[in-house]
């Protein structure tokens, strides 16, 4: 439609004498425009002295004084790219169907005319729109293999016996036996049988992406909770290197106690072999001057070091086992919400009327 008004309007630039685009476009007093040279050459070929307009015939009494009109120059100047540049984009290009009616530099074909077996562009298509008759579909190349080789008519019929397509002349020849369709009728059969194979292929790779989707789900819930259980391993690791820390240095201060109370004992000991000794004496003389000092008495021997470790180490135990039991809790309680949120979206996919096309494969944060 663009090229028929490119044309229409081309007519309008075109100078009435030469029939050619204005060159120096001037005006008479009548308003006609011609070429500068065209107007002055046809009245430099007139007997007459008188001038008049080659279309209206109005005379003038004298030879009028041609000024180029500027405004109408630019204009032409103005639609001569747009019509370079409009035909630019309509001509045919390599691969593409080129109109047969175009000489010279071919446009672009818009429709194809499977009666005269012919392509047009847009412009040389307007005239050919009123044949009623005529079937136009979208430009195709290599008409000729359109047309049957022996009769030198269009192929329009499918014959189901031999599997290939045939004119109306076919019918009454080599395939008069044979059950024929209209090409329209078969390419719609066939057209549909591959749409719904290609359904049946997408419902297919909808479920191997599904498919790969959970194996690769299941493979990141693994690796998630083997990073979990190695972190909890290693914090067991921990704990048990302080528990056995803080045993050796209990069993330390135990055995410098017990050698304590060894030495206490050995000296206790031999305090009351000499005191046992000095209790047999019956001379009171000697007795006060020889007899041994008390012992002192030690503040800490009611401190039991074996029994602050015992203390100190349950309540070390008992601070582990709550802090183990809250992250069990957390852990209970996140893994019962993304349960819940696996039976919400499953559900959701399950639906009656649903498939498996209906279930989005990208992951997404519950």
């Amino acid at each position: 439609m663009a090229a028929a008004s490119s044309t229409l309007f081309h007519d309008q630039f075109l100078c009435s004498i030469c029939l050619h685009t204005f060159e120096e476009p001037v005006s008479t007093p009548c308003g006609h425009n011609y070429c500068k040279s065209c107007i002055t050459a046809n009245w430099d070929s007139k007997s007459s002295d008188l001038a008049h307009c080659p279309l209206c015939k109005k005379i003038f009494n004298s030879r009028p004084q041609l000024q180029v009109n500027t405004e109408f120059r630019d204009m032409l100047e103005h639609f001569s790219r747009f019509r370079l540049k409009n035909q630019q984009e309509v001509i045919a290009q390599p691969g593409e169907v080129p109109c047969d009616v175009c000489t010279g530099m071919k446009l672009r074909a818009h429709k194809t005319c499977l009666v005269c077996l012919a392509s047009y562009c847009e412009p040389h298509l307007e005239p050919h729109r009123s044949r009623k008759k005529h079937k136009l579909i979208n430009p195709v190349p290599n008409l000729e293999d359109r047309v049957c080789k022996k009769h030198n008519k269009m192929l329009e019929l499918f014959c189901l016996a031999d599997e290939q397509c045939i004119c109306l002349m076919c019918l009454n020849d080599d395939h008069a036996a044979h059950n024929a369709v209209p090409l329209e009728s078969i390419f719609l059969e066939s057209k549909a049988i591959l749409q719904n194979v290609m359904s049946e292929l997408k419902k297919k790779e909808n479920a191997q992406k599904i498919s790969k989707s959970k194996d690769k789900d299941v493979a990141e819930v693994v690796q998630v909770l083997g990073t979990l259980l190695a972190s909890l391993q290693r914090k067991q690791c921990e704990l048990i290197e302080v528990v056995k820390q803080k045993q050796q240095t209990f069993e330390k201060q135990a055995e410098d106690h017990i050698k304590r109370l060894d030495q206490e004992v050995s000296d206790l000991s031999k305090t009351r072999s000499e005191i046992d000794q000095h209790l047999q004496t019956e001379d009171h003389l000697c007795f006060p001057q020889n007899c041994p000092p008390p012992p002192p008495v030690d503040c800490t021997d009611g401190i039991n070091p074996v029994f602050d470790f015992d203390l100190s180490q349950h309540i070390y135990v008992e601070m582990v086992k709550r802090s183990v039991a809250r992250i069990e809790e957390t852990l209970s309680d996140e893994m019962e919400r993304l349960f819940d949120w696996s039976v919400t979206r499953t559900h959701g996919m399950c639906r009656p009327g649903g498939d498996l096309t209906d279930w989005d494969v990208t992951r997404g944060e519950p």
